[in-house]
């Protein structure tokens, strides 16, 4: 049963992994896929994948989460060619084992898990309350419950390391569920963090070889992986849910510190801060 028909649902990171076989699973049951991708080439081999097996719409878009740019040209773009979006997955994400800079002058973890998926969120919040009910679904991780943001040094100048970022970005996903959560109560769009199990993706491209040569054998498959997040972006039980973090299918109490309403807020008028003068013309 086709379920999803007439509905537009943008996936980021769908080239792969997870991200991938949710906008599959999401095109089976007849939505209109639009995936981002930063390699057009890849890209466009995901879009093509996708069409053929479900015979369902799906369009590409060009966007990289690491580049506010982009993410404000990405959400132009989807902007011009549709009026509604009924479900926004916010999928995509990196780990670094080193520390880099984006051309934003931000670290590129809390950037492109956190900021990016932010600033592109915020600029789509008009499509999505058009189409209410609509629904957000924000990729976290497990590994929130090790996070501890440092108010003080939020980019890791001093001492970064890559397991410690990616645990911060995912509390930082969390906290903005929290946030935008309590700003849509009563427009008819929600919004919800999940934990997709630990799954064998490109997040462990960085990884040393025999650690990745091992984890196929531990981990769950991005098909399985991608069940939860299709759930909470179609399913009817739970309509009407919002502002929850659900471990895999089940709902679980998030950390304490990722359900701070202070923490929230600050993080939110940060994220503002670093994302809104780099959406202005540089002239």
């Amino acid at each position: 049963m086709k379920t999803m028909e007439g509905k537009v649902c943008l996936v980021t990171g769908a080239t792969s992994g997870i991200g991938h076989e949710a906008a599959l699973e999401l095109a089976r049951r007849g939505a209109a896929v639009v995936l981002t991708a930063r390699d057009a080439a890849r890209g466009e081999a995901a879009r093509g994948a996708i069409a053929r097996e479900t015979g369902s719409r799906a369009e590409l878009l060009a966007c990289d989460l690491a580049d506010l740019a982009s993410v404000r040209a990405a959400a132009a773009e989807f902007k011009s060619r549709h009026e509604r979006l009924h479900v926004l997955l916010n999928n995509a994400g990196v780990w670094r084992r080193a520390r880099r800079i984006t051309k934003d002058g931000l670290e590129e973890t809390f950037q492109a898990n956190h900021l990016g998926p932010f600033l592109l969120t915020t600029l789509l919040l008009d499509a999505l309350k058009s189409s209410a009910p609509a629904r957000i679904v924000n990729v976290s991780s497990e590994l929130h419950y090790r996070g501890r943001l440092d108010w003080d040094d939020l980019q890791m100048e001093r001492d970064f390391d890559g397991t410690r970022a990616y645990s911060n970005s995912k509390l930082a996903n969390v906290l903005f569920t929290r946030a935008l959560a309590a700003r849509l109560a009563g427009t008819g769009v929600t919004v919800n963090a999940v934990h997709p199990g630990v799954i064998a993706t490109g997040l462990s491209r960085e990884m040393p070889r025999f650690i990745r040569a091992l984890l196929p054998l531990v981990l769950s498959t991005p098909a399985k992986g991608a069940q939860p997040l299709v759930r909470l972006c179609c399913d009817a039980d739970v309509e009407g849910v919002t502002g929850r973090y659900f471990d895999k299918l089940k709902e679980k109490p998030a950390s304490s510190l990722a359900v701070d309403d202070a923490a929230a807020e600050r993080l939110w008028t940060v994220s503002v801060e670093l994302s809104v003068p780099r959406m202005l013309p540089r002239g």
